[in-house]
């Protein structure tokens, strides 16, 4: 049986375009708003000794969305992560970039790199974010990764599979908090969430505050984790 722990924490960030819309504001207003409160959440984590934080910030088909909307969050995207460059530095914070970022502009793409590699070195806290990421597509680019590099098929385990994924080398989130209110994951770390807790609540993410942080959290700690197994109780 495994020791209780969090180690690894993932948060789908949704409900900013309703806060906006709440308030009479553009949407454009409750991803700046959510983009601040990432910046609190984070920095919690870290407080409450979270190794891992993975943000679902933009999938794989949120390029559905109008384009002035997507335009916004990629210039958004460059000046939030340069802007708070220092702020990852004084907090021994590291970035780290999961999803095909080939597809972001050459301002966004370059932003995201440099902070990433400034930061590489920092260990108090991994912070993952998502972008332009799905988990079928990360899947996909794993076995095509492990044909490329001529992985013999007929003996492949689950840990060949998770060692050619973005989270080579972490462990798989222990706990999922979902804002917003949907009840669904959202093609989101799909092969290593196979044994993690979800919390969901109706906060909008601009919303979600460090005393909602300390609720998903106690109702982790309160759970019991068997995987698959049966406790003294059973």
């Amino acid at each position: 049986m495994k020791e209780k722990e969090l180690n690894h924490l993932a948060i789908i960030l949704d409900g900013n375009g309703r806060w906006a819309k709440k308030r009479n504001l553009p949407r454009s207003m409750g991803h700046k708003e959510g983009s601040e409160n990432v910046v609190d959440i984070a920095l919690y984590a870290k407080e409450k000794g979270i190794k891992y934080l993975t943000l679902y910030a933009f999938s794989t088909e949120n390029w559905k969305r109008p384009q002035v909307e997507v335009n916004y969050l990629m210039k958004l995207l460059a000046k939030f992560i340069k802007d708070k460059t220092k702020l990852l530095m004084e907090n021994e914070v590291k970035l780290n970039i999961i999803g095909d970022i080939s597809k972001l502009p050459e301002k966004t793409i370059k932003a995201c790199l440099d902070v990433c590699e400034l930061t590489k070195n920092n260990d108090k806290l991994v912070l993952n974010m998502a972008i332009n990421y799905g988990g079928r597509m990360e899947i996909v680019k794993a076995f095509k990764d492990m044909a490329k590099d001529g992985i013999d098929f007929e003996n492949i385990n689950e840990e060949d599979i998770s060692n050619y994924l973005y989270t080579a080398n972490m462990p798989d989130p222990d706990l999922l908090i979902r804002t917003g209110g949907d009840l669904r994951i959202s093609n989101f770390l799909i092969y290593q969430m196979a044994y993690t807790e979800y919390y969901f609540t109706d906060i909008l993410w601009p919303d979600f505050s460090k005393n909602d942080l300390d609720v998903a959290v106690d109702s982790y700690f309160g759970r019991d984790r068997r995987y698959g197994g049966l406790n003294e109780l059973s």
